[in-house]
């Protein structure tokens, strides 16, 4: 039983890159039937935003074994930090054009579907990631918990 586990659903992201997935496929089925190129072309536009969703479609996060793990949509992107390696944590908020996906800020690495609320953890080594939620103070709560079993 993990001490923590949250799914965060990034639904402007399901919504937008859905809408483009359709639309390629329906240009490939009344547009491409007397292009063959473009026909394929669509189809693999359509493949490569099919499989952006997948991979960023949610934002997982939990902790348990004593570790932080992330996972964004299907698992394949994931990061994993262990809890005695964490030094400080605070819950934050991002600035908006720090966007979602993977990204580096000026405060560490974020990721991040959906919002601006965020949890920050600064790890002994000096590193720094944004864990984006929509619930970061249950988040900032847990990881101090794990960090106090941690020792």
């Amino acid at each position: 039983m993990a001490a923590y586990h949250h799914t965060q659903p990034g639904t402007l992201n399901r919504v937008i890159i859905g809408a483009f997935v359709m639309v390629f496929l329906w240009l490939t089925v009344f547009l491409g039937g007397d292009d063959p190129t473009a026909m394929w072309v669509m189809l693999m536009v359509s493949g490569v935003l099919f499989l952006a969703l997948l991979l960023f479609h949610a934002l997982t996060v939990e902790i348990r074994h004593g570790q932080l793990r992330i996972r964004f949509g299907i698992g394949l992107i994931r990061k994993t930090i262990a809890i005695r390696d964490i030094e400080q944590v605070e819950a934050v908020r991002n600035r908006w054009w720090y966007g979602w996906g993977i990204r580096l800020t000026p405060h560490g690495w974020l990721f991040n579907v959906s919002g601006l609320d965020a949890v920050q953890v600064r790890l002994h080594n000096g590193r720094s990631y944004r864990i984006g939620t929509d619930e970061p103070e249950k988040l900032r709560a847990a990881i101090e918990e794990a960090m106090k079993w941690s020792k």
